[in-house]
C-alpha cells in the first residue's frame, strides 16, 4: 500500500486543474492532501475524484481556515476527525488490509508567526493532537501530513522554533512512533519547503507505529511539484511505501476524463 501527502496550498481553480492531472497519474492508493480550504479549487478536486469513484473524506473548514482531504482508491472502514479543536486539521481513516485494520491519520498543523494568538493556537492544537493520537505501541497506524514542525536535530538549526514544537516530534517517538523517513535515511538532509531566502525546512512527515516498522519499504520526497517551471505548490510531496496489502480496491476511473458533461476547461 502506497500513501502520498501533498500540500495543495489552497489552489485556485486553474492550479487545481493542473494538480488534478499530476495527482491522477500518481501510483499511490491514498492521497493525504493538506492546506485545504472551502474554495473553488479544493471543491473542484473533491468533486472530480468523487465523480471518478474515489472515496473522498473532506471535512470542509470554516472560511479562513485550512484542513485535510483524504482521497482513496481503497474502501474506508471508518472516517473521523481527530479531536474537537480545529477538527478539520486532523482526519483519521481506517483501511482493511490482509494483516488487519490500518489507521491513517492526516495532519495539517497550524503555522504561526511571533504573535501570542497564533503561537497559543499552534501550541493548543499540538497538545490536543498529542492527547488524541493513540499509542504507537498498539495497532498499525500511519501519521502523515504537513506538521509545520522540525525534528530536534534538523539541519540547519533555526532559533525561532520553540520547545513545544520540538516536543511534539519527541512526544511521537516517546509514544511508540518512528519517523519513517529517518528509519530509511538516518543522515540524509532533505527539505520539503524552501523559503525565499533559500533556507530549507523538513515540514512534511510520516510517522509509523511499532507494528509497521518491519513493513516500511520506502519513504522519499517528491520535489517535482515544487520545483517544476509551472510550480504546482510550495511544498514537496512525501511518498510512503508499505509492504501491506489492502483487502479490496474500489473500481475507479480517470478523474481527468469525465466526458463532455464534466469537461475540465
Amino acid at each position: 500500500m502506497d500513501v502520498l501527502t501533498f500540500n495543495l496550498n489552497n489552489p485556485s481553480r486553474e492550479r487545481a486543474q493542473r494538480q488534478l492531472y499530476w495527482l491522477a497519474a500518481r501510483p499511490e492508493q491514498i492521497l493525504v492532501l493538506t492546506e485545504t480550504a472551502p474554495s473553488d479549487g479544493c471543491d473542484f478536486l473533491a468533486d472530480r475524484f468523487e465523480a471518478a469513484g474515489f472515496r473522498v473524506v473532506f471535512p470542509r473548514p470554516e472560511r479562513g481556515e485550512r484542513g485535510v482531504m483524504i482521497v482513496s482508491r481503497l474502501p474506508l472502514e471508518a472516517a473521523t476527525t481527530l479531536s474537537s479543536y480545529l477538527p478539520h486539521r486532523g482526519v483519521s481513516v481506517t483501511v482493511a488490509t490482509t494483516a488487519g485494520p490500518l489507521d491513517i491519520i492526516g495532519l495539517y498543523v497550524p503555522s504561526r508567526d511571533a504573535t501570542p494568538a497564533k503561537t497559543d493556537r499552534k501550541r493548543r492544537f499540538l497538545e490536543e493532537a498529542g492527547r488524541a493520537i493513540p499509542s504507537g505501541t498498539t495497532g498499525a497506524r500511519l501519521l502523515i501530513g504537513d506538521f509545520n514542525i522540525l525534528e530536534p536535530k534538523h539541519e540547519p538549526r533555526y532559533p525561532f522554533f520553540k520547545p513545544f514544537e520540538y516536543a511534539f516530534y519527541e512526544g511521537l517517538e516517546a509514544a511508540g512512533y518512528g519517523d519513517a523517513f529517518r528509519q530509511l535515511h538516518p543522515t540524509a538532509a532533505e527539505h520539503s519547503w524552501v523559503g525565499r531566502t533559500g533556507d530549507g525546512y523538513r515540514y512534511d512527515h510520516a510517522h509509523i507505529s511499532a507494528a509497521l516498522v518491519g513493513a516500511i519499504h520506502g519513504c522519499h520526497y517528491v520535489h517535482e511539484p515544487r520545483t517544476r517551471s509551472d510550480r504546482l505548490t510550495d511544498h514537496s510531496a512525501l511518498a510512503v511505501q508499505l509492504d501491506v496489502a489492502p483487502e479490496t480496491q474500489l473500481r475507479v476511473s480517470d478523474p481527468t476524463d469525465l466526458g463532455a458533461a464534466g469537461a475540465l476547461f
